[in-house]
C-alpha cells in the first residue's frame, strides 16, 4: 500500500521469508538493537535523547511491542558500528535480550572525504581552541571543495560490506534465529558536502548485493530521503531528517520485521 506521497512502506523490496517459506512474525525478546550513526536520533533541529519518541528506533520500536536500545554516535561509518558490537557493554548486555537487529549504516560511508577520516578525527585534539576553529574552516572549505570528485570516499563500498558482514555474522552466531535488518544509505542536501554524493551509486550497489547474498531484508532509503527534501521539511544541514521522515523509516522497518502494530502512521 502507498500513501499520498506514492511511497510504499511493504514493498516487495524490504521484506523477506526464511528457507523454510515462513514470513518474519512477532519477534521474541524484549530488545530492538539498533545501530546507527546519528540519522537515527537527530530531528530537524538537532540531536536528541536516545528515548525521545519521536525517532524512528522508538516508533519502530513500539508498534513492535519492543524497546529501543539505540547504539550510535554522529559520524558513524559500518567500521564504527563493527568497533560498538565488539567493544561497547551496551550491546553486549542486549544481546541475549534482542528481539531484531538493525544496521542503519551506510550513509557516512558514501560521504566523500577528501582528507582522510582519520585526520579529521584529530582535529579535536588540537590546542589552542583558535588554532582548532581555523584547521576546521579549512577543513570545511577543503571538503566543500573538492566533494564533488567522489574520492576519497569515508569508506569504500567493499570495506563496508566487509564490516557489514563482520557484524552479521557475530550477531548470527550468538543469536542464529534473530531477524537482522540492514538500512540502505540515503542521501543528502548538504552545503557542507558541496551538494555532491557521487559515492551513493555504489555504496548502495554493493550493500543490495551483499543483504541479497545473505538472504536478509534491505530497507531502501534513498527515495524517501529526496522525498523530504524535496519538501523543504529536513534539517536546514541538509543531512538529517524531520519527523515524517522518522515516521516513514519507521513503517518500513515494522514491515520488514512484522509483528504487532500499534498506534499512529503504520500502513503507509
Amino acid at each position: 500500500m502507498s500513501d499520498a506521497t506514492g511511497l510504499s512502506a511493504a514493498d516487495g523490496d524490504i521484506h523477506r521469508e526464511d528457507a523454510a517459506g515462513r514470513a518474519f512474525g512477532a519477534p521474541s525478546g524484549s530488545r530492538l538493537l539498533v545501530l546507527s550513526d546519528s540519522l537515527a536520533y537527530y530531528g530537524p533541529e538537532g540531536g536528541l535523547p536516545a528515548d525521545d519518541p519521536r525517532i524512528w528506533p522508538n516508533l519502530a520500536a513500539r508498534r513492535l511491542g519492543l524497546r529501543a536500545e539505540l547504539v550510535g554516535r554522529i559520524g558513524w561509518t559500518s567500521r564504527d558500528g563493527w568497533w560498538a558490537l565488539t567493544q561497547d557493554p551496551r550491546v553486549w548486555a542486549a544481546m541475549p535480550d534482542v528481539a531484531a537487529v538493525v544496521f542503519a549504516l551506510g550513509g557516512m560511508d558514501s560521504l566523500p572525504s577528501p582528507v582522510p577520516t582519520a585526520l579529521r578525527e584529530q582535529i579535536r585534539y588540537i590546542r589552542p581552541a583558535g588554532l582548532r576553529a581555523r584547521v576546521r574552516d579549512g577543513y570545511g572549505r577543503v571538503q566543500r571543495t573538492f566533494s564533488p570528485l567522489g574520492w576519497p570516499m569515508a569508506l569504500p563500498p567493499r570495506v563496508t560490506v566487509e564490516y557489514l558482514e563482520r557484524m552479521r555474522a557475530a550477531v548470527a552466531a550468538l543469536r542464529p534465529t534473530v531477524p537482522i535488518v540492514t538500512l540502505g544509505p540515503p542521501t543528502h542536501r548538504a552545503y557542507a558536502y558541496g551538494y555532491a554524493h557521487p559515492g551513493w551509486a555504489s555504496t548502495d550497489a554493493a550493500m543490495r548485493r551483499w543483504a541479497a547474498s545473505a538472504d536478509m531484508p534491505y530497507i531502501p532509503l534513498n527515495d524517501l530521503s529526496e522525498w523530504c527534501f524535496d519538501l523543504g521539511i529536513n534539517n536546514m544541514d541538509g543531512i538529517h531528517w524531520a519527523f515524517d521522515m522518522h515516521e516513514r523509516v519507521a513503517d518500513r522497518l515494522v514491515a520488514a520485521i512484522g509483528g504487532p502494530r500499534t498506534g499512529t502512521g503504520g500502513g503507509r
